[in-house]
């Protein structure tokens, strides 16, 4: 049963900007979504649009059976959203913002508290809850930042950059923490990382959007197999070997070249390395190094935009969005 879908969602500002361009998406129940895509792709803009901060130009969204544009308020009584900003208060305490978040919802005091206690628990927060969130650390803030989306058990989490900023082993930590928390809760998870491995390793299936369109849906198994092969890439000791080397294997066209380096794409690395290196022995030239990459993600997202996701992401200011979706919802 999909969660969410959208009709022809689109999105056009002011000097005839299509941000979104008539986007269709069909999301399940209970899973994972990943929104994958270059900075201006439509991430940011899709994600205010199903959260109802911004209305779309024409086309729309049912999330949980309610209509983004006749059922608003509905709408936004079922969803959580954690900004890729931090919008915790520092001066106050863990619980203490937490209550905070409660309130703007409207959470009765004891369930709140109830609520609250199980969500600390789940991302071992417990301990942490009385200390001053300015005392926290980078991993402690954003598990708090993680729970605040939850305090009022909503059906739907939309999570954006998650753990930008957070080093290797504590984004490691908090992939554990989401998987936990999806299958604890049964919640729908909808996630926008740069980090590839993160929507690798954390999405059921996922979808790349660029220049408002949707490119390409699938599960991730799905969206590597089809990229077709492995990633063949060999160095040589001269500019020269190389080129002769090129000339030698004319029957495999490269994808890239660099001065002493080519890259191929082929179908089997372990049935094409004999056919490869024979020859060039044969003629007396032996690679520097040989390095073969099964595909990833990133394979995938090359393939479908032509350039490798940036490093730093966002369309806009993740904090403002989260603020204005409380504010509506008062």
């Amino acid at each position: 049963m999909n969660i969410i879908e959208t009709e022809n969602l689109t999105k056009i500002y002011k000097g005839n900007i299509r941000a979104v361009d008539n986007l269709n998406l069909q999301i399940e129940e209970g899973s994972i979504y990943g929104l994958l895509g270059p900075n201006g792709a439509g991430k940011s803009t899709t994600i205010k649009m199903l959260t109802t901060v911004i209305k779309p130009t024409s086309g729309t969204a049912r999330v949980a059976g309610l209509d983004i544009i006749k059922q608003s308020m509905e709408v936004r009584r079922i969803i959580g959203l954690v900004p890729q900003d931090l919008t915790t208060d520092e001066d106050l305490k863990g619980i203490e913002n937490l209550m905070m978040v409660a309130k703007f919802y409207d959470v009765p005091t004891a369930k709140a508290r109830e609520n609250i206690d199980r969500l600390l628990k789940l991302v071992d927060l417990q301990d942490a809850a009385k200390r001053l969130v300015g005392q926290y650390s980078g991993g402690m803030r954003k598990r708090l930042e993680l729970i605040a989306g939850l305090v009022h058990e909503p059906k739907i989490l939309f999570l954006d950059e998650p753990t930008l900023g957070l080093d290797v082993q504590t984004r490691s930590l908090m992939w554990d923490y989401i998987k936990n928390i999806q299958e604890t809760k049964n919640i729908t998870i909808i996630l926008t990382s740069h980090y590839l491995e993160e929507v690798d390793a954390l999405s059921d299936k996922l979808s790349i959007i660029n220049r408002g369109k949707l490119i390409v849906s699938g599960t991730p198994a799905e969206l590597k197999n089809n990229v077709g092969g492995d990633i063949l890439t060999m160095s040589f000791r001269s500019a020269e070997d190389m080129n002769k080397s090129l000339e030698i294997l004319s029957n495999f066209q490269p994808t890239k070249v660099t001065e002493k380096t080519a890259r191929f794409k082929v179908k089997s690395s372990e049935v094409v390395l004999p056919e490869i290196i024979e020859p060039l022995k044969r003629n007396g030239i032996e690679p520097l190094r040989y390095q073969v990459d099964k595909p990833s993600l990133d394979t995938v997202f090359m393939d479908y935009v032509g350039r490798a996701l940036p490093e730093e992401e966002g369309e806009g200011d993740s904090r403002k969005m989260m603020m204005n979706l409380r504010r509506l919802r008062r």
